[in-house]
């Protein structure tokens, strides 16, 4: 009976040795996981100030090794193009932003953390993460281009595209469109390499998170060409527009950004298979296309606060009494309830036009009610 309960002890002394050190190894590799969003930081840096400064664009110049959380690979691209960064800088930005706005009635709403911007998340294979790639590669994309028609790169300039076969024959193929082309093989350089670099044991997480990450990122990247429209203009004297040219240009970055969120919603699990591919975890959905994003893992609970996972919990945010969606406070607060407090706003009204010339108006006290999650 005795050695029994002492194989019992051991069995279970082993396999608690086994999970502590499993643990271990999975937060060792997070650690030094060099496909984490870290160069997302580019975003949060104020290169107006470093632009001041002369010779920050030279060869000899030390822009690149400031620049934190970029790759080797990446670091290359920098002094290669280093007139490039502050615009990926804008580009980040935008979709820092145009993250924000897109989750700001969600669980998690794209909140800035640190030097990594979004904070562990980017550790987590999670379809977040998944928007995150998707929505900055595109961001990227639209900065690079944009700065090639604006002539604020020496590499590239005016888009170059083909002539949409459905143009009217009369109209003249010119202008000065944004260069989709190079906007796009810039990022993909850019922004893959790091994907691509330090070898990784075939099918093993490491990889399926690169394969991850490369297929967002073009995910992003075919956004900003599938919402690019033909834009054209009449010339002409008296408006008699005897001349149209068309040419190439980008959307607003809201629409691609409404166009990945719709991606969001309908992000494919996958899992990674012990030949390197990515395959369906479930095999009854549909594959997904190059347009669509893919995630490995679950998303963590957003509704409790755990800074270890990314999660700052729903405690006191804003939540919409009388929605049904997202940011109602069914849904926000989690079944928490929320508490209600009375506000006193002032505000302009009762304004009248005195001739000649100013507005004048009175100052109303309006009373309203403000819904915070417990």
């Amino acid at each position: 009976m005795a050695s029994s309960s002492v194989f019992r002890f051991l069995v279970l002394l082993a396999a608690l040795i086994w999970i502590l050190a499993d643990e271990k190894n999975v937060t060792r590799e997070r650690k030094r996981s060099p496909i984490n969003g870290s160069w997302f930081n580019m975003g949060l840096m104020e290169f107006e100030k470093w632009s001041n400064q002369s010779g920050i664009f030279t060869e000899r110049s030390r822009l690149c090794a400031r620049i934190r959380g970029l790759t080797p690979g990446q670091r290359r691209v920098c002094r290669r193009h280093k007139d490039h960064m502050p615009v990926v800088s804008d580009g980040v930005k935008k979709g820092i932003g145009e993250c924000q706005y897109q989750f700001q009635g969600r669980r998690w709403n794209c909140t800035v953390m640190g030097e990594t911007v979004f904070g562990p998340l980017t550790f987590i294979a999670s379809r977040e993460t998944a928007f995150t790639h998707a929505i900055t590669a595109a961001g990227v994309s639209v900065a690079v281009s944009r700065a090639c028609r604006d002539g604020r790169l020496t590499s590239c300039g005016c888009g170059t595209g083909p002539r949409p076969r459905n143009l009217h024959s009369d109209w003249v193929w010119g202008g000065c469109g944004d260069d989709l082309e190079y906007g796009y093989k810039f990022t993909e350089g850019f922004v893959d390499i790091r994907e691509r670099e330090g070898k990784v044991k075939r099918g093993s997480r490491e990889q399926g998170r690169q394969l991850m990450n490369r297929h967002n990122n073009e995910a992003g990247r075919r956004a900003v060409i599938a919402k690019s429209r033909v834009t054209c203009k009449c010339h002409g004297v008296s408006g008699s527009c005897s001349l149209i040219t068309c040419w190439q240009q980008l959307a607003s970055f809201r629409e691609i950004g409404d166009y990945l969120r719709d991606r969001y919603e309908g992000a494919t699990e996958v899992k990674v298979s012990r030949r390197g591919k990515l395959r369906l975890r479930n095999p009854r959905y549909s594959l997904p296309t190059a347009q669509d994003l893919v995630y490995l893992e679950e998303s963590p609970n957003y509704c409790v606060k755990n800074e270890s996972l990314g999660s700052l919990g729903t405690s006191g945010r804003e939540c919409n009494r009388t929605s049904l969606g997202l940011d109602g406070c069914s849904l926000l607060c989690c079944g928490r309830g929320y508490n209600t407090k009375k506000i006193m706003m002032k505000e302009r009204c009762q304004c009248k036009f005195h001739w000649c010339c100013h507005v004048k108006c009175n100052t109303c006290v309006k009373s309203t009610e403000l819904y915070t999650c417990k």
